[in-house]
C-alpha cells in the first residue's frame, strides 16, 4: 500500500505555441511521506526521449501555461530569494524562461489561483478581499492577528466541494506583458464581482485584447445561473462592469467551462447545460458562440463534453466525452452538420487535449487499467505513448467488459476486474463497486477508489454503469431521473446476477460498496436486499431531505427532487428502510465534506447503532469528500479490506496496524 500511494501522478499537459515543447504538472510523495507535492516536468515529443524535471521546490508548482514566446507561467508558494522578510507565503505567479531560473512576476495578498496568456497579455485570477485594494494586506493581517475566521454571507452559496467561500472574492487581473516581463503591472478587470467568478473558467483571445470567462449570476430564492461574458481590456478601468458584455445567457441553461477561444479569434467554445426539473433530466452539449455577434449553436449531439480544444486551423473542435465505458476524443467540424466523429477507438479515457498544427493531438490517456500517461494521437486515431515521469504498472489481474439486460430491456454494461489466479477451481470473492455522480461513468483510472488494490487481495470487482450513467445517450439518464433508488438498484442487481454466473467468481462470498451517489446506492442496497455479506458506504447520502438543505449546492437538488417535503424525499430516501437493514456496514465520512456533509454520516452511524446493525464508522476529521492525504488513504484501504475480510472471507476481525 505504501508503494501505491508513493507512485507519481501526471496531472496536466500543455503544448507550447510553436508546438515544440510539452510541459506537465506531476504530483509525487513529499520526503515527509505525509503529503504530496507537485513539480513541472518537460515531456519529450520523441518516444525515445526522456522526461526531465523543470522545477524543484518544497512548496510545489501548479497551473502551468505557456506565454506566446514560449516561457512557462506557473503558480507556486515557493519563497522569492530576492525578497527579504516577505511575510506569509501565499501562491504567487512565476515565470520560467526556456533557459534560466524562475522568477516571481506577480503576487496578491490573498494569493494567485490561476493563469492564462495570449497575444502578449497575461491574465491571472486571485483571491481579493472586498474594499480598498491598497489596504488589503493590512486588513488580512489584522484579521489573522485578531483571530477572526468568521465570514458574513449575504447570498448563496457559502461553500463548494471542499472549501469555504469568502471572505475574499475571485477576481481577474490582466497585464500587457510583452516579452519575458520582470514584473506585471496588472489591473483589476472585475472589481467587486461577488461570487460571480468562483469556479470560473477563463481564456484570452489570440490578440490579447479580450478575456472570455464564465460568470455566475445570483437569482431569487437561492438559485443561480452561469453565463459566458467577454471583457474588453481596452475599456475604462475601475467601473463595475466596464467593458463586460454577455455572450451567452439563458433562463433555462447554464453556460460554463471549459472556455476555449478559436485561434483566429472568431469563436468561443464552452458547454451548455440544461437546467433540470422534477420531470426533465440534465443534459450537456458543446456550444459555439460567435465572439462578435453572440450567436450560438450546439454541435456534437447529446454527448457530455468534458474538455474542449480548437484545431489550430480554427475549422474544427476536439473534445472528450464519456462513451460506452470509455472517454474518447471526438472531432466536430464547424462547416459540417454538427456531427461528432470519434477519433480514438481504443479503451482510453482522454483529457488535457493539445492539438498540433500537423493534425495530431497530444493528450493524457488513462483507462480503468492504466494511470494517465502523455500520448500523441495521430489524425487517423493511432496512439503513441510518450515518455512519462510515472512508471508503467504491472496489474494484478485482467479487465473484461460485461453486460446484462435490465428489466425494461435496456443493456447495462460495465467492467469486471478479475484477480490473477481466479478460476473455476479457485473462484474469487465478488465486490460490486458503484460509481458516484450519479451522472458519471466508470471509464478512468482512479487513485482514490482503485479496484486493482482489491484485486491484489483476491477480489473480483464489478464496475457497472447503471441508469443515470453518462456515455449511453440521454435515454439512459432519463431512465433514473428523479427515481434514483429503484431503477438503479434493478440495473445493479441484473448485472451482478450475470457476473455471478461466471465460474471464476464465488457467488457465496459477495459484498457491495460505493462512494457519494455510490454510497447512496450502497445504503439503498442495504435496505432492499440481504444478499450481500458486507456493505461499505463512503461519503453517502442517507436522509435526502436533510442532505438537500445542507449540501453545498442545494439549488441543484431542489430542481430534481422538488422543494423540501416533496414525496420524492420520502420515497427515495435510504433512511426510511433502516428497519430492513441486516447486512454489516462500514460507514466512512470526512468532516470537511461539503458536497455530502458530515451530518449524513453521523446520522447513518447513529441509526445503525440504535437499530443494532453490526457496523463500524471510519471517521476522518481533516478530509473532505475525497480522502487525499497519503497516510489516510492507506488507512482507508486497510480498513475496508479488514472489514471485507471479516465478513466476506470469514476471517477474524483485525484492526489495521495503521490505526494503532
Amino acid at each position: 500500500m505504501s508503494e501505491y500511494v508513493a507512485l507519481p501522478r501526471v496531472l496536466s499537459l500543455r503544448l507550447s505555441p510553436d508546438g515544440t515543447r510539452l510541459v506537465s504538472v506531476v504530483q509525487s510523495l513529499n520526503p515527509d511521506k505525509k503529503s504530496y507535492g507537485t513539480a513541472l516536468w518537460e515531456i519529450p515529443l520523441d518516444p525515445e526521449g526522456r522526461p526531465h524535471r523543470l522545477t524543484r521546490s518544497a512548496k510545489g508548482e501548479a497551473g502551468a501555461d505557456f506565454t506566446p514566446d514560449g516561457e512557462v507561467l506557473f503558480v507556486s508558494r515557493r519563497p522569492d530569494e530576492t525578497v527579504k522578510d516577505e511575510g506569509e507565503e501565499v501562491p504567487a505567479l512565476w515565470l520560467l524562461p526556456e533557459r534560466g531560473e524562475p522568477r516571481r512576476i506577480a503576487e496578491r495578498p490573498g494569493g494567485v489561483t490561476g493563469v492564462h496568456a495570449a497575444g502578449g497579455t497575461i491574465v491571472y485570477s486571485a483571491d481579493v478581499l472586498p474594499g480598498d485594494a491598497a489596504t488589503e494586506g493590512e486588513r488580512r493581517k489584522a484579521r489573522k492577528e485578531a483571530g477572526v475566521s468568521a465570514i458574513l454571507h449575504e447570498g448563496y452559496p457559502v461553500r463548494y466541494w471542499d472549501h469555504d467561500l469568502g471572505p475574499g472574492q475571485t477576481r481577474l487581473f490582466a497585464a500587457r506583458a510583452g516579452a519575458a516581463p520582470d514584473r506585471l503591472d496588472a489591473r483589476d478587470l472585475t472589481p467587486e464581482p461577488g461570487k460571480a467568478l468562483e469556479w470560473a473558467s477563463f481564456a484570452v483571445t489570440p490578440d490579447g485584447n479580450t478575456v472570455v470567462t464564465s460568470w455566475f449570476v445570483p437569482l431569487a430564492g437561492g438559485m443561480k445561473r452561469s453565463e459566458i461574458v467577454a471583457i474588453d481590456l481596452d475599456a475604462d478601468a475601475g467601473a463595475e462592469g466596464a467593458g463586460r458584455r454577455v455572450l451567452a445567457a439563458s433562463d433555462t441553461h447554464d453556460f460554463d467551462g471549459p472556455v476555449a477561444v478559436s485561434p483566429d479569434g472568431r469563436y468561443v467554445a464552452c458547454t451548455r447545460e440544461r437546467h433540470s426539473t422534477e420531470e426533465l433530466s440534465t443534459a450537456s452539449e458543446l456550444w459555439v458562440i460567435d465572439l462578435e455577434t453572440g450567436e450560438g449553436r450546439a454541435l456534437g449531439g447529446e454527448l457530455f463534453p468534458q474538455d474542449i480544444a480548437w484545431a489550430p486551423s480554427s475549422d474544427a473542435i476536439f473534445f472528450v466525452a464519456d462513451h460506452q465505458g470509455r472517454r474518447p476524443i471526438f472531432r466536430v467540424s464547424l462547416d459540417g452538420d454538427g456531427t461528432a466523429v470519434r477519433v480514438t477507438l481504443d479503451n482510453g479515457a482522454y483529457i488535457e487535449l493539445c492539438p498540433a498544427a500537423d493534425g495530431s493531438v497530444y493528450a493524457l490517456r488513462s483507462a480503468v487499467d492504466s494511470p494517465a500517461v502523455p500520448v500523441r494521437v495521430a489524425p487517423d486515431g493511432g496512439v503513441t505513448r510518450l515518455p512519462s515521469p510515472a512508471p508503467e504498472l504491472e496489474l494484478p489481474g485482467t479487465l473484461t467488459e460485461v453486460s446484462a439486460v435490465a428489466e425494461d430491456g435496456t443493456e447495462v454494461r460495465g467492467w469486471l476486474v478479475l484477480p490473477t489466479g481466479a478460476s473455476a477451481e479457485n473462484p474469487a470473492p465478488f465486490l460490486l463497486w458503484i460509481h458516484g455522480g450519479p451522472v458519471s461513468s466508470w471509464n478512468d483510472w482512479s487513485w482514490r477508489w482503485n479496484p486493482w488494490i482489491m484485486a491484489e487481495q483476491g477480489y473480483a470487482v464489478l464496475l457497472p454503469d447503471p441508469c443515470l450513467s453518462t456515455g449511453y445517450g440521454q435515454a439512459m439518464i432519463d431512465r433514473g431521473w428523479a427515481n434514483w433508488g429503484p431503477v438503479t438498484h434493478a440495473d445493479l442487481m441484473a448485472i451482478t446476477d450475470e457476473c455471478l454466473k461466471l465460474p471464476e467468481i464465488d457467488e457465496q462470498r459477495i459484498a457491495a460498496m460505493g462512494g457519494s451517489f455510490g454510497g447512496y446506492m450502497a445504503n439503498w442496497v442495504a435496505g432492499h436486499t440481504d444478499r450481500f455479506q458486507a456493505i461499505v458506504t463512503h461519503a453517502s447520502l442517507w436522509n435526502l431531505d436533510q442532505f438537500a438543505g445542507t449540501t453545498d449546492a442545494s439549488m441543484y437538488w431542489e430542481r430534481e427532487f422538488g422543494s423540501h417535503g416533496h414525496e420524492r424525499y420520502t420515497r427515495l430516501s435510504p433512511h426510511n428502510s433502516l428497519g430492513e437493514i441486516r447486512t454489516p456496514m462500514l460507514v466512512i465520512h470526512g468532516d470537511k465534506d461539503y458536497r455530502v456533509p458530515i451530518g449524513e454520516g453521523l446520522r447513518l452511524w447513529w441509526d445503525l447503532q440504535r437499530s443494532g446493525v453490526e457496523s463500524k464508522f471510519l471517521y476522518f476529521p481533516d478530509e473532505n469528500h475525497w480522502v487525499l492525504k497519503p497516510g489516510n488513504a492507506v488507512v482507508w484501504y486497510q480498513t475496508v479490506l479488514a472489514f471485507l475480510a471479516q465478513h466476506v472471507l470469514g476471517e477474524e476481525w483485525a484492526r489495521p496496524a495503521s490505526l494503532e
